[in-house]
C-alpha cells in the first residue's frame, strides 16, 4: 500500500474520465477506495493475476504499474455482449466481471496500476536481433509501425490507450497478437490491422524482446 504519489494520479486520471469509460458515475465519491479494490484483488483476481498484479503464471497478463484507465476499459470490453464489435469475448473474464460492480471495477484497477512492476526477461537470444528491430522500426514494406512509437521506447506505454508491455510474459503477448491477428479480440482496430501483417516468428521475437525492457 505505497506509493503515494502514483495513486494520487491514477485517482486523477480516473476522476477526469467522461463516458463511456466513466462507469465511476456509478460511485457516489467518484474515487477509487483503493481498500476495497485490495480486497477484490485478493479474494478474486489472485489465483490467476497474483495479488499485487504481478502474475505467475505466463498465460495471465502482469496488471501491475498498468495504466488504471487502460485497465477499466478492459474490464468494461469484456462486460460487453459478445455481439458487441467492441466486446472482448473471454469466457472466464466475462463471468468474472459480470460478477464485479462498475464501482468495482474502478476500485480494483486503481489498486492493480499502484503496484510495483516486476521486470521480466528476454529469453530467446537468437530472435533478440529481429524483435528489436520490429519493436524500433517496424517493417515499413508491410505497413507495420514501430511498437515503440505507441508503447514508449522504454516499453511503459503510453497512459490510457496504449498498455505497457515491458516485462509482460511474452506467452501473454503472442496470444494476444494472434487474436488479433485471427480477428477473436476485436477491441482494438489499429492492432488488428497491425497484427494482421505480422508472421507468428515476429510476433514471438517482439513479444519476447519486449519482456525483456525496463
Amino acid at each position: 500500500m505505497r506509493l503515494v504519489s502514483r495513486r494520487a494520479a491514477v485517482a486523477t486520471a480516473l476522476v477526469g474520465l467522461t463516458l463511456p469509460l466513466a462507469v465511476v458515475a456509478q460511485d457516489k465519491s467518484n474515487q477509487p477506495d483503493l481498500k476495497r479494490g485490495q480486497e477484490i484483488a485478493q479474494t478474486i483476481c489472485a489465483a490467476c493475476h497474483g495479488a499485487d498484479g504481478n502474475s505467475t503464471i505466463a498465460a495471465n497478463p502482469k496488471l501491475s504499474g498498468q495504466d488504471a484507465v487502460y485497465l477499466l476499459k478492459q474490464l468494461n470490453d469484456y462486460a460487453r455482449p459478445a455481439s458487441d464489435k467492441g466486446a472482448r469475448v473471454n469466457s472466464i473474464m466475462t463471468g468474472i466481471v459480470g460478477g464485479i460492480s462498475e464501482a468495482d471495477r474502478l476500485h480494483v484497477t486503481a489498486y492493480y496500476a499502484g503496484q510495483k512492476h516486476k521486470p521480466g526477461a528476454s529469453r530467446n537470444p537468437d530472435t533478440l536481433e529481429l524483435g528489436q528491430r520490429v519493436y524500433r522500426a517496424g517493417i515499413p514494406e508491410r505497413g507495420v509501425p514501430a511498437c515503440s512509437g505507441c508503447h514508449n521506447p522504454s516499453g511503459a506505454g503510453i497512459p490510457v490507450q496504449y498498455p505497457r508491455l515491458a516485462g509482460q510474459h511474452a506467452e501473454y503477448t503472442v496470444a494476444q497478437l494472434k487474436a488479433f491477428h485471427d480477428g477473436t479480440r476485436r477491441n482494438n482496430v489499429p492492432m488488428s490491422q497491425i497484427a494482421g501483417r505480422l508472421t507468428e516468428a515476429e510476433m514471438r521475437a517482439v513479444a519476447d524482446y519486449a519482456a525483456g525492457l525496463r
